[in-house]
């Protein structure tokens, strides 16, 4: 048996939720810190983004995910052997220092927060795409929601036109 690379597809998880609800701003890729069995459950695609959310501070200098949830992975056992892992967990994210300080003065800003919208695999390593956001207020969320069927209408009737 080979150690090499698996034919499988290693999964993309986005936070569509984060989309709807905040206006994404500046995008940025940091590394983040995972334990034998978390990684192994998120390459399973055993992550929910939806709830997390991403602190900064200056002081400790230190960039952290809390409150996503990557769920146990089967295999491993159960949680009191010491081999599993907390499914919300504070995680690590690793970042340049100037980006964690950009990050930091940026989350200071009233209204503004930091949050997970995409957890992928480069180069064999995990990787989170974060955006500063601000909250978007409800007649934002109805303006989206009106465009997303505009769009799928526009859809319908394009491959309509173009099976006939």
């Amino acid at each position: 048996m080979s150690r090499g690379k698996t034919n499988y597809e290693e999964p993309t998880i986005e936070n569509r939720r984060a989309r709807f609800e905040y206006h994404i701003g500046e995008t940025f890729e940091v590394g983040i810190a995972l334990r034998g069995t978390e990684i192994k459950s998120v390459r399973a695609g055993h992550v929910s983004l939806a709830e997390g959310y991403v602190r900064a501070t200056a002081k400790p200098l230190e960039l952290t995910l809390h409150s996503a949830n990557i769920g146990e992975y089967g295999p491993a056992g159960p949680i009191g052997n010491g081999k599993q892992h907390t499914p919300t967990r504070v995680r690590a994210l690793l970042a340049h220092k100037r980006e964690i300080l950009k990050l930091a003065a940026e989350s200071e800003v009233k209204g503004m927060t930091i949050v997970p919208l995409k957890l992928y695999f480069k180069n064999g390593y995990a990787k989170l795409l974060i955006g500063v956001a601000k909250g978007k207020a409800k007649h934002d969320k109805r303006d989206t929601i009106k465009d997303r069927e505009a769009k799928r209408e526009i859809d319908r009737a394009m491959t309509r036109k173009t099976r006939r």
